[in-house]
């Protein structure tokens, strides 16, 4: 979850949608635990509890969690608020994957303690921003036709899909879903295994 140079071209309407359900569910996290972390499952498992029917956030692996946070991160700095995203941490630590430059303690208390009320007002105007950002040729996919498109690449590129397990499976076909292509889909997957996601 670096915030380093602007990842908002990067962003996929997955991430966008599925970023703004989690902003949610670690607003709720964030005031009833008084700024405990929760893990990434635990908090896929929150969200998914908030919105039961949601399709996508139903998909979603923790492997894929990374661009989400980047856009709560994106949304919190754009408003000036706390780092919310601070909270979400991976299981295996208990840390957060970027190391939370700064005071990581210090984030925890402030997005706690703070009032996200409003902030939630100014989440569905940020999230149009972004969309409207979202490059063109990102052209949603029904599932079928992702999964489709995901094993003609694996079947003429088996070597250098060689290291992908089921839940990364799982995310590229999320990420053609959003319109990425399979070579595309399968490095930001790469790229999250190798930082840790």
């Amino acid at each position: 979850m670096a915030a380093t140079g602007d990842t908002t071209a990067q962003f996929t309407l997955t991430d966008i949608d599925v970023g703004s359900r989690l902003f949610e569910a670690l607003v709720r996290h964030a005031t009833s635990t008084r700024g405990a972390a929760i893990s990434h499952d635990d908090l896929l498992t929150l969200g998914r509890q908030l919105y039961p029917k949601d399709a996508m956030l139903g998909r979603a692996v923790p492997v894929g969690i990374a661009m989400k946070l980047l856009f709560i991160d994106a949304f919190c700095r754009a408003n000036a608020y706390p780092r919310l995203a601070c909270l979400a941490v991976d299981k295996a630590s208990m840390r957060p994957k970027d190391a939370c430059a700064g005071d990581w303690e210090a984030d925890k208390q402030a997005a706690a303690a703070f009032d996200w009320a409003a902030a939630g007002a100014r989440l569905p105007a940020f999230a149009a921003e972004m969309r409207a950002r979202v490059p063109k040729r990102f052209k949603p996919r029904k599932e079928r036709p992702a999964d489709v498109a995901w094993y003609a690449y694996f079947c003429s590129h088996r070597e250098a899909c060689a290291k992908v397990n089921a839940e990364d499976k799982v995310e590229i076909i999320n990420l053609l879903m959003s319109g990425l292509d399979p070579e595309t889909a399968l490095g930001r997957v790469m790229a999250a295994r190798a930082a840790g996601e």
